[in-house]
């Protein structure tokens, strides 16, 4: 008998009680391995694949792309043993063949010690091993060898019949007849790469599907020419303006949200969560918003010296570093700032876990550096580009969005100058880091072009009160507006 097991969905982080299925890597048929990757799933938290548990065969997949799964449900049975084949329900032929003795030394099919399908011996339950050597079904897709010797296109297997009672006579094989010609892909400026793939992520590609819309006939304006969600929508706008009729000279073109011009997105995954999170750290923690304006010319200026050096070349030096070291410093000399407030008491906490507010296509994610304190300049640079690749590729660990204890957003790359974050649950205080622009500034007495930015902390004033924020806010401001001497001075 086969053992079938069902994997039910864990639970991927603190807390989560659901997870939406992004994409399986597997179809009901396929033989895995232990640890081998099955599916992808997408939590509130993060998008992590999932191993298998066992190994064995996918016998049953139980929901599809785009569904969203409770903690604990079943996902997928697997056949941990699958060479044993299942036991066949009985016929009305062998229930009859057991009434009917058999002649002297024989033994009727069906009955215990009687062939068997397969080749095989009726035993006390099913029919036993086989005898022959076990076939491996061929993948979807893969070329299977015809008898004449031209490879043809396997097609999705056909759902395995029960075992006949009658052996079965062997049919001639039918002519191969020669495949039509494979059309070339498509080229000038598409999204497929080498072989036809296409790029882009499982949200766009299930997106695309509920729309109807073909990511091969797109123009990728992502990274690498990948196909982004907007790309998706403008097509399906495309599409279904095309079906309509021509608008007349002067009139209005039809619009992109369809008849009621409303569109409706679904809230789950990474943005329910953030919301949930806004809203309670919003009505719960009592915000207070600083500001800061600072001349970082020299700033800049180090950065490009630092570009300079040769041990420097490989890394990704960007003005976010200066501001996360200068956090890191200040957090030193005011420790209350990186505290929690836990109800009857604060905990002061001696490790900086340093969130890195990043925006990705699935929404606003905020993953740690554990320890940032501990880092030196090299490799808190070194885990800040590991840290924004990983989310933006949306394979962030559950781990590396829990624990953190004060965080840095980054504004500036949207080119706005500042804003009033909301502290993030559990944390007390929050730094906004603006554009860095080209203004006049009175340098030295004159009026100079120097590159100034604004910084706008905002923190829990059940913690930190203005003299201490203002403190906080005015040491990191101070570090950026002359690195060196702030370094020779704290440190």
């Amino acid at each position: 008998m086969s053992r079938v097991r069902e994997f039910p969905l864990p639970d991927l982080g603190e807390g989560l009680t659901e997870g939406e299925i992004l994409k399986w890597l597997v179809a009901v048929g396929d033989t895995v391995e232990l640890n081998q990757p099955v599916v992808e799933v997408e939590t509130a938290k993060a998008a992590v694949e999932i191993p298998a548990k066992w190994a064995g065969k996918i016998t049953a997949i139980f929901h599809d792309e785009g569904t969203v799964v409770d903690v604990g449900s079943p996902i997928f049975a697997v056949d941990t043993d699958p060479g044993a084949g299942d036991l066949p329900e009985p016929s009305a032929a062998s229930l009859a063949a057991v009434e009917i003795a058999p002649a002297e030394g024989a033994v009727e099919p069906g009955l215990i010690g009687g062939p068997a399908p397969g080749g095989r011996t009726a035993v006390l339950v099913g029919y036993g091993p086989r005898t022959g050597a076990a076939k491996r079904r061929p993948r979807k897709g893969a070329g299977v060898p015809a008898p004449n010797g031209v490879a043809v296109t396997a097609s999705a297997p056909a759902p395995v019949a029960a075992p006949a009672r009658e052996p079965v006579r062997p049919t001639a094989p039918e002519p191969v007849r020669p495949a039509a010609a494979t059309p070339a892909p498509r080229t000038g400026g598409t999204a497929a790469g080498a072989g036809g793939l296409v790029l882009a992520k499982p949200p766009v590609r299930k997106l695309a599907k509920d729309l109807g819309v073909d990511l091969r006939t797109l123009t990728g304006s992502g990274p690498l020419g990948s196909i982004t969600r907007d790309d998706v929508h403008l097509a399906a706008a495309g599409a279904t303006t095309a079906a309509e009729p021509a608008p007349t000279t002067g009139a209005a073109t039809a619009p992109a949200f369809g008849p009621d011009r409303e569109q409706r997105i679904p809230v789950k995954g990474v943005r329910k969560l953030t919301a949930q999170n806004m809203v309670a750290s919003a009505f719960s923690a009592p915000h207070v918003t600083e500001f800061l304006t600072v001349d970082v010319t020299r700033s800049m200026k180090a950065l490009d010296r630092l570009r300079k050096r040769r041990e420097w070349q490989d890394v990704r030096v960007s003005p976010l570093l200066l501001v996360a070291k200068a956090v890191l410093l200040a957090v030193r000399r005011h420790p209350m700032v990186n505290s929690t407030w836990a109800g009857e008491e604060i905990v002061v906490k001696e490790y900086v876990n340093l969130g890195i507010a990043a925006a990705t296509e699935r929404g606003l994610i905020v993953p740690n550096i554990k320890d940032a304190g501990r880092l030196t300049l090299r490799e808190l640079a070194d885990a800040m580009t590991a840290l924004v690749q990983t989310a933006k590729a949306g394979k962030t660990a559950p781990a590396d969005m829990t624990g953190g204890t004060l965080t840095i957003t980054n504004v500036g790359v949207f080119g706005v100058d500042t804003g009033t974050p909301i502290l993030p649950p559990g944390e007390s205080a929050i730094l906004a880091f603006g554009a860095v622009r080209e203004m006049p500034w009175v340098h030295k007495g004159k009026i100079r072009v120097r590159q100034v930015t604004t910084l706008g902390l905002s923190f829990d004033h059940r913690i930190i009160d203005g003299e201490l924020g203002s403190r906080f806010l005015r040491d990191v401001g101070d570090f950026l507006a002359d690195p060196e001497a702030a370094l020779l001075g704290w440190t």
